[in-house]
């Protein structure tokens, strides 16, 4: 039965920790590819889903956390400009969501259709994905994600890494119930005990970790080529909160476009992104394995997003937790990776072949193949590359070129799509 608001407090408390733990996986891997504390990303994750249901007014059953589509400019962005200036970008990368939050409040949604149509989200999702190959495969093969180290033998790190994929992949394919939910859950546990019986896990952080303490929170700082480096990226993960918003609005029966509207939806992602990024914690977008569980277990009390969020909070608050995240080995990760980037490119894929995208249209071929190509090579102009870069020129490119807008694809809004993963 689905659960209601008046439930016993206890039963949302157990069916919040619940929800957590399905997005648990996605949440504490994306700060630790990235060199970010997985202590702040559990407080931001938690701080930033409250602050959505304040914004939203407690009606929409979401919950959010760390966004996979900022892994590569993060990385590229830290290199460049260091941690802190990262943070800065980051923070106002939130301020698009919340610029475009304006906009829908003063136009509406029909826009979105022309700017955003499946002809540019399909490739700008497969370059979040296939852009990150290379980090997944050196991961899995025992170096640091940009090639730069070997960090465990290669003859150690690949049957782990393809003990940890397989595991991942059994629990997705044939999994049952919650079970289906949390793949990259049972990757992590498998790989980590076979990790520490060869030997390649080194507890002392676990060891010297104090029992509670603050999050290791980080201050950013601002320049304008961070600026102007991480705001264009925000595209890619506000086209994902249209498409997860609609999705949840289909499992509950609700319009949550008309109510309490997709402008208030915006800002209260683009509040937590920037929330999370003046507190040293990763971006947050909405998590579409969370709706998945929505689905699942019919439970609908938005309320239960609250507790989830609540726990995520005092879990932050557990230094030797935090710890044992640190310790997780490069190729458990790196085999899971390898599932989940590939995941998100296999979305981006079914969104040009849902929409019936022609690509036997010269536009629509060529707005597809440079996108890809910029993205994937990583094209930089200026200070503008990758995923920053490829998606505004897939939607240049087809706001510029001539062509029927029946080709280009139904608006994957107006057919509820979820575009990308985590």
């Amino acid at each position: 039965m689905p659960a209601t608001p008046n439930e016993p407090v206890w039963r949302q408390a157990v069916a919040g920790a619940q929800m957590l733990l399905v997005a648990f996986g996605a949440l504490v891997l994306m700060p630790l590819i990235t060199g970010m504390d997985p202590n702040v990303a559990l407080f931001t994750a938690g701080v930033g889903t409250l602050m959505f249901q304040i914004i939203t007014g407690g009606q929409i059953p979401i919950f959010l956390a760390s966004s996979f589509a900022f892994i590569a400019p993060i990385l590229s962005a830290k290199a460049k400009f260091g941690m802190e200036e990262t943070l800065g970008g980051l923070a106002a990368a939130g301020l698009l969501y919340m610029l475009l939050s304006g906009v829908v409040k003063l136009r509406g949604t029909g826009f979105l259709n022309r700017l955003l149509p499946p002809v540019v989200i399909g490739p700008v999702i497969m370059v979040i994905g296939l852009g990150l190959a290379p980090t997944a495969v050196n991961m899995a093969m025992g170096k640091a994600g940009d090639g730069s180290a070997q960090l465990v033998p290669y003859d150690t790190a690949i049957w782990i890494a393809m003990i940890s994929l397989v595991t991942t992949i059994l629990f997705s394919v044939f999994g049952r119930g919650m079970f289906r939910l949390i793949p990259i859950l049972f990757g992590v546990l498998v790989g980590y005990v076979l990790s520490a019986i060869v030997g390649i896990v080194d507890l002392t952080p676990i060891r010297e970790a104090a029992w509670f303490g603050l999050p290791n929170f980080v201050t950013p700082e601002f320049s304008w080529g961070a600026i102007l480096f991480m705001i264009p990226v925000a595209i890619a993960p506000a086209i994902e909160h249209i498409g997860d918003i609609l999705a949840i609005g289909t499992v509950t029966r609700k319009d949550y476009l008309n109510k309490p509207g997709l402008h208030r939806t915006l800002l209260g992602d683009g509040v937590a992104t920037s929330t999370a990024a003046f507190l040293g914690g990763p971006p947050n977008t909405t998590y579409s394995e969370v709706t998945g569980a929505v689905m699942l277990t019919r439970n609908f009390n938005p309320r239960v997003m609250i507790w989830a969020a609540i726990v995520a909070v005092v879990l932050a608050f557990i230094g030797k937790f935090g710890a044992a995240l640190q310790t997780i080995p490069v190729p458990v990760m790196g085999g899971i990776l390898c599932l989940l980037f590939g995941s998100i490119a296999v979305v981006g894929l079914n969104t040009l072949i849902r929409h019936q995208v022609d690509l036997a249209e010269a536009r629509n071929l060529v707005i597809v193949g440079v996108t890809l190509v910029f993205g994937i090579g990583g094209m930089a102009l200026g200070h503008i590359e990758g995923i920053a870069l490829c998606g505004l020129v897939a939607i240049g490119l087809n706001l510029a070129l001539p062509g029927s807008q029946a080709a280009w694809g139904a608006s994957a809004a107006s057919k509820g799509d979820t575009p990308a993963a985590e």
